[in-house]
């Protein structure tokens, strides 16, 4: 039988900015509360980068990718490729990842910004294992990596509160072993519901927008959906998974797609209370939670979902 060479997560490193907003600090500055915020979405704080800091969405990225490299045990120079996840560049060009690749001084390296907002980062991570499938590298890094606070209307409750800012990385690392690493990806679109969640460029008011009625209706359904292929097309069930990693959107599209798919909710990874959504970080972050509590062990089985602007679908399985 033919041998697929796929990518395989060997370490993760996360970043988020040290300063805190939690739904009390909104009660200044909106017409809301704690108890409001927390039923309706789940969240109970964010990270947000200060106005006055010099942070930015590359620096975020590049702080999660050192901590995931010296992890993995590894130099700038063995990495062939980086991917960064993000809807929030510093630039439209230079891309967020050339700006981490120089400075990790990593040179001759294939490096490149994904937009795929909240599904970003099991696109990159998709993009990355195609390309080790290829024989183009050996070692990637993929970043999701985002300044959600600075695309949003503070003034506007319905969006104000759901955001935050933070930075995931791994590394993803060649194998020959069947039975381990990236075991199925699955990406879609439908960009006749691109109008739900928007975020316009050269208008004047450049500032998220969202139907979360809409959000809420087709994300329960098609995460879902996409997450059972994603688990079929890897040759398992929902019985193999140990842990399925949802994007961190909001509480009640987490409950809802456990509650369809019946899992118990130990199988859910909910992190969204401490972070807010963080669109592409969302889905390292969780991992680096993971990792920290010591979670990812070797045959451990995780499942991906996620949906984003665009709208953008990914679903993937992945085995430690």
């Amino acid at each position: 039988m033919l041998k697929t060479r796929r990518g395989r997560i060997v370490s993760v490193g996360t970043y988020v900015p040290e300063n805190i907003m939690t739904n009390a600090d909104f009660e200044k500055i909106l017409d809301t509360s704690d108890e409001w915020i927390t039923t309706r979405t789940g969240i109970r704080e964010r990270h947000i980068t200060p106005k006055a800091s010099d942070t930015n969405t590359a620096e975020m990225g590049l702080a999660a990718a050192r901590i995931a490299l010296d992890r993995a045990g590894m130099t700038a120079d063995q990495i062939d490729g980086i991917i960064c996840a993000t809807i929030t560049p510093d630039s439209f060009y230079p891309s967020t990842a050339c700006r981490i690749q120089g400075a990790l001084g990593c040179r001759r390296v294939m490096a490149f910004d994904c937009a795929a907002a909240c599904a970003g980062f099991i696109y990159g991570l998709t993009l990355a294992n195609n390309c080790i499938a290829a024989g183009q590298g050996k070692t990637y890094l993929i970043v999701g990596s985002e300044t959600m606070s600075r695309s949003i209307d503070w003034t506007d409750r319905s969006t104000a509160i759901l955001f935050g800012d933070g930075a995931g990385a791994v590394v993803l690392q060649a194998t020959d072993e069947q039975d381990c690493g990236v075991l199925s990806t699955i990406l879609e679109s439908d960009g006749t519901l691109a109008d739900i969640l928007n975020f316009p460029v050269w208008t004047e008011k450049r500032t998220l927008t969202m139907k979360g009625n809409e959000v809420f209706k087709h994300a329960v359904r098609m995460m879902s959906d996409l997450l059972i292929r994603a688990i079929a097309t890897a040759g398992l069930s929902l019985d193999h998974i140990d842990y399925i990693v949802p994007h961190q959107a909001n509480i009640r599209i987490i409950k809802a797609i456990g509650e369809n798919l019946k899992l118990p909710k130990e199988k859910v990874f909910v992190n969204l209370d401490r972070y807010g959504n963080t669109s592409s970080a969302s889905i390292p972050l969780a991992l680096g939670d993971l990792w920290a509590a010591g979670k990812l062990k070797k045959n451990t089985t995780l499942a991906f979902t996620a949906l984003g602007g665009g709208l953008a679908l990914g679903s993937a399985v992945v085995r430690f």
